[in-house]
């Protein structure tokens, strides 16, 4: 049986996960659905798609997609899934988890990964968090289990974004996308987001893509760590426009284009940081280094990945983690004219970026 595909909602109370869920169940385009709650609140999916009494775990949607509750753990609870399917007694297409307002995305995530038997079952697509534009700012201040969650996302939706002005929506991207600048945001009326921009995201494949927004680079550079990055400030202006092509269907802001440079005073604990290289890396000594670092700092580091020049072989090697869990895979080979340039970017709590940048510099030829 092919795996099943597994997306992870999460988002800030209010930010409209319950109207997103409900949108994808209303319009699930033939796909059957499970949704699996962290808990029914209140704000549960509606009762009118709803046929069987909340006693059970499992209820039967009346367009044939099925949402459960989690009783015990979501381990049990996707065993449970996964083997009725195998049965043949329900069927579904996907499964979607939404998570509590409050809750972190990380122990759901590692749960794919540390299990073998839900790794057999179930392949996790892609981590999606929902951001309120008009409550962000603050939510984001005073709680860091949000920041948290912008921290894990592969994609990012803003809502309500019509309710706040077009500069203080720009302020607040800025924001998200120095805490995340892996993940595209997109400002959303949820009415109108297509089943493609929500499924099959392939944010959790060890996929070749790592796009950084290159004005991200640009910025990091003017404001910052030059004297301690030896070198990698000119790399990022000089290379920075060949990731152009990939960014432009999600810029659709004007301003982007020219980074506002008073809006980068946020001191938020969730940050990222790019390393750069163009010499390649001695696999032993980056094992050895990440290795370290995962130990250390692993509760700390909430998404990483990089697009590697490793000596010894002709192939891109490929690694990501999710805290502490870490996985690496060769990719295509490099193309002949291809510069051979390692990036990689670490999403984490107050990690210390010159540790890290000095151990990474350390594990190049």
């Amino acid at each position: 049986m092919s795996l099943i595909p597994a997306t992870i909602l999460t988002g800030f109370l209010g930010s409209g996960k319950t109207t997103l869920l409900k949108r994808l169940l209303a319009e699930a385009h033939g796909q059957k659905i499970a949704v699996i709650e962290n808990e029914f609140g209140e704000e549960n999916i509606d009762n009118d798609i709803l046929v069987a009494d909340t006693q059970e775990q499992i209820i039967q949607m009346s367009n044939g997609c099925i949402c459960c509750s989690i009783r015990e753990d979501l381990r049990t609870t996707l065993q449970e899934l996964a083997q009725k399917k195998r049965k043949g007694e329900l069927l579904f297409d996907r499964v979607v988890i939404e998570t509590t307002g409050l809750a972190d995305p990380g122990p759901v995530t590692q749960t794919f990964f540390m299990d073998d038997e839900i790794a057999e079952s179930y392949l996790l697509d892609s981590i999606i968090t929902l951001v309120d534009a008009k409550h962000a700012n603050q939510q984001l201040d005073s709680r860091q289990e949000a920041r948290r969650q912008v921290g894990f996302a592969d994609q990012i939706f803003i809502s309500k974004a019509d309710l706040v002005d077009a500069e203080s929506l720009d302020a607040l991207q800025h924001r998200l996308k120095h805490m995340n600048p892996r993940a595209p945001q997109r400002a959303v009326h949820f009415g109108q987001v297509a089943l493609s921009e929500v499924f099959d995201l392939r944010g959790f494949n060890l996929n070749t893509k790592l796009e950084i927004d290159p004005d991200f680079l640009k910025e990091e550079t003017e404001h910052s760590h030059c004297d301690h990055e030896h070198g990698h400030c000119e790399h990022d202006h000089a290379h920075s426009h060949d990731d152009h092509h990939h960014h432009d269907e999600h810029c659709d802001h004007p301003s982007h284009k020219h980074g506002h440079a008073h809006h980068h005073h946020y001191d938020d604990d969730v940050k990222s940081f790019v390393f750069r290289a163009e010499r390649a890396f001695d696999p032993a000594k980056l094992e050895d280094f990440l290795g370290a670092v995962v130990n250390i700092y692993g509760p700390r580091m909430l998404r990483y990945k990089g697009v590697l020049n490793m000596q010894g072989t002709e192939h891109k090697v490929i690694f990501q983690g999710v805290h502490q869990l870490m996985g690496s895979d060769l990719g295509p080979q490099w193309a002949k004219d291809e510069p051979r340039i390692s990036k990689m970017v670490f999403i984490g709590i107050d990690l210390p970026r010159d540790i890290f940048i000095q151990g990474l510099e350390q594990s190049l030829v």
